[in-house]
């Protein structure tokens, strides 16, 4: 049994489109961020970031005592190994799962991350700072788009981590002020994981918890957060 630390974000997103293509038995515990759940001293116990996903693996595969993870990259490449699914095991197909599970955690997040910011919670709206963001998740994009015209995946012909992990970044294209007519293979990748039956168990599984507005109590623990804020706890 695995304890999933999980709020419906895209990196929340990751982890339960893994478990549910796994077919994992695993329990989710709400850690509602814009409450301040991620700050609790039992979670940053072994989140030490103050940040989820994170879980607890109940059934490790060396036989002992309970595993905790956090990181959503580290997660998936965990959860990888421990089933011997969705990251090859040659050296050169995991090399390329890594590469572009690597590009999602470093690249298309944060900046994915920093267009939502700057164009959705701001206080102030920055022009600078939105088109910065706007544009940098276009190249992104095309990045994307450009890769799966020659590969069915963004790792090869088979479905992996990468995916997982690039997929929740990219459903709110809307909201990253993108079009979808402009990456043609982009979104015929983005449609075919949508339909997948894990995907769609999932993102229920996402809706099970309301996420009303932020409130601006919320904003202040979601985007006002430093070192003293870790300390504090």
């Amino acid at each position: 049994m695995i304890d999933l630390y999980y709020w419906p974000t895209p990196n929340g997103h990751k982890i339960t489109l893994f478990l549910e293509e796994a077919g994992l038995d695993y329990t989710i515990v709400p850690v509602d961020i814009s409450k301040g759940d991620q700050f609790k001293p039992e979670f940053l116990a072994f989140s030490p970031n103050n940040r989820m996903p994170a879980i607890v693996d109940h059934a490790p595969a060396d036989g002992g005592a309970p595993i905790t993870v956090f990181e959503s990259g580290a997660i998936l490449v965990y959860l990888a190994e421990k089933i011997g699914r969705f990251l090859p095991a040659d050296v050169r197909g995991r090399k390329t799962v890594l590469e572009w599970l690597f590009w999602q955690v470093g690249g298309l997040g944060p900046m994915a991350g920093q267009n939502h910011h700057f164009g959705l919670y701001a206080p102030e709206k920055l022009p600078y700072a939105i088109e910065r963001y706007v544009k940098e998740t276009n190249r992104l994009y095309g990045v994307m788009d450009r890769r799966l015209a020659e590969s069915e995946f963004l790792a090869g012909a088979d479905y992996s981590v990468a995916d997982m992990a690039a997929y929740p970044w990219v459903v709110p294209w809307k909201q990253q002020q993108q079009e979808l007519a402009d990456f043609p293979h982009l979104k015929r990748w983005l449609d075919a994981i949508a339909a997948r039956p894990a995907t769609v168990r999932a993102y229920a599984r996402g809706d099970e918890f309301k996420r009303p507005a932020v409130t601006e109590e919320g904003k202040k623990l979601l985007f006002g957060q430093t070192a003293a804020s870790v300390r504090a706890v």
